[in-house]
């Protein structure tokens, strides 16, 4: 506690135990997911997918991704929480030492669900995992908060996986990818080796913010490296550390900027996204970036603008002060080219789309910071806190929530909490919002009477 108020990890998580998962699954599908070690030595687990060209369900995938562009981490074990991130004993024996009332669990392997190509099974996957997860939180239901995963590739099942978890289960969130990838248009059929990114903002996902909208919850975005999914930056990448370095980065500022520009914030006023795992630091000078471009390419936009065709000219001859006549028969050719009519023209409709590309942003995308629909975790060794008020004002003092990031290689547990408390910039009042309030407001009123009860 601090301040007779309780300390939250927003974003904690469980390394699943292989062996108790399965169980949850049907007996059909226990052998579609496999854990083994890879010529390097790593651990890797298996899915037996369906095979895009064939259909057949014998395309064996390996998570975290052992090499190439996108590449996944090789031994991503934490000294001290890898151990906690399989067993609660260790887990709740180091939030009593580190001061952290409560923990909202995320899964592990779960991250890859939404990179199947078989919907059925990524299905049956995440309600396993949903069932497991409750059943491994229930003993600590006090203190431990599960959130649920969703298999975007079925949006009518995940509403139903949601509304079970939510309404049966009690659980405080429900999770998604950054996006769901899908075969590029150039390359169909070197999918998934070669894909692009189904956005969050996509039509096919509103029922799902519906129905969270519905249901009072928030929606967690989480990615990871090596999943598979649409990575941007880091599918450029071959190396472990860079990927890691863009890829959650790239693949939420991504999805942000969808959900913003594409009017899924407008139209669903009353939700609340996170973006997990990504850090904070950047949040400043990227929503600079969103405003900018809202007020010179959307709301001040002139589609009318274009050099003038005399005025052209004009200045072409006054920079050519001697052979003018040479310089006015290259004018003439210059202008024939750059002043020519199309050869195509575009109806009106069409021309209006391609001017208006984003007809559903109403509002500067800084004002959905300020509703509070968007949250975002910084983990306790992050110097972000420091400077978010001073650039972002009173608002850059609720956008986010501590994460530990716990049972995974780049977790920060000990002195978490003062880390937090003791950080340059961070008064009294500001560190009940970063380790309490931020969080409580993101989840909503389901979280705050898990905790209440408490």
């Amino acid at each position: 506690m601090l301040r007779n108020l309780p300390i939250i990890d927003a974003d904690s998580h469980k390394c699943e135990n292989p062996l108790l998962f399965r169980d949850f699954l049907p007996a059909a599908d226990r052998d579609r997911i496999q854990f083994r070690r890879d010529r390097y030595g790593e651990q890797r687990f298996c899915i037996v997918d369906r095979n895009p060209e064939t259909g057949r369900k014998d395309f064996s995938r390996v998570f975290l991704q052992p090499e190439g562009y996108g590449k996944g981490t090789f031994r991503p074990y934490h000294a001290e929480t890898t151990i906690g991130g399989l067993f609660n004993r260790v887990r709740l024996e180091h939030m009593d030492r580190e001061g952290i009332d409560h923990q909202v669990i995320y899964g592990s392997i779960v991250l890859a669900f939404n990179s199947l190509i078989d919907s059925d099974l990524a299905v049956s996957l995440c309600r396993a995992y949903n069932d497991y997860i409750y059943e491994d939180t229930a003993n600590h239901a006090d203190r431990l908060h599960p959130v649920a995963i969703l298999p975007l590739q079925d949006p009518q099942e995940a509403v139903s996986e949601m509304r079970r978890c939510v309404e049966e289960l009690g659980m405080v969130s429900a999770c998604v990818p950054p996006n769901l990838p899908q075969r590029h248009p150039d390359a169909p059929d070197r999918f998934p080796d070669i894909r692009v990114p189904k956005h969050l903002s996509h039509p096919d996902f509103h029922g799902i913010y519906a129905a969270a909208q519905d249901l009072g919850v928030s929606i967690s975005v989480h990615g990871a490296p090596g999943m598979q999914l649409a990575g941007g930056t880091s599918d450029c990448l071959t190396t472990f550390t860079l990927v890691h370095v863009f890829a959650n980065r790239a693949m939420q500022q991504m999805a942000v900027a969808q959900l913003i520009f594409d009017g899924v914030l407008e139209k669903f006023p009353d939700l609340r996204f996170g973006f997990l795992e990504a850090g904070a630091g950047w949040i400043p000078d990227f929503f600079f970036s969103l405003h900018e471009h809202w007020e010179k390419r959307i709301l001040n936009f002139d589609p009318t603008i274009e050099p003038r065709p005399v005025e052209f000219l004009r200045e072409f001859l006054r920079e050519s002060r001697s052979g003018a006549r040479a310089h006015l028969s290259k004018a003439r050719q210059l202008m024939a080219a750059l002043f020519q009519k199309s050869d195509e023209e575009a109806s009106r409709e069409e021309i209006e789309a391609f001017r208006n590309e984003h007809p559903d942003l109403h509002r500067d995308p800084v004002e959905y910071l300020e509703r509070g629909q968007l949250f975002f975790t910084f983990e306790p060794d992050d110097p972000a806190p420091s400077w978010l008020p001073h650039a972002l004002g009173a608002v850059g003092r609720r956008v986010c929530g501590m994460a530990i990031d716990y049972g995974h290689w780049d977790a920060t547990l000990e002195n978490c909490v003062d880390l937090v408390v003791n950080r340059s910039g961070v008064d009294s009042e500001y560190a009940d919002r970063l380790l309490c309030q931020n969080t409580i407001e993101f989840y909503g009123d389901r979280f705050r009477r898990r905790i209440a009860a408490t």
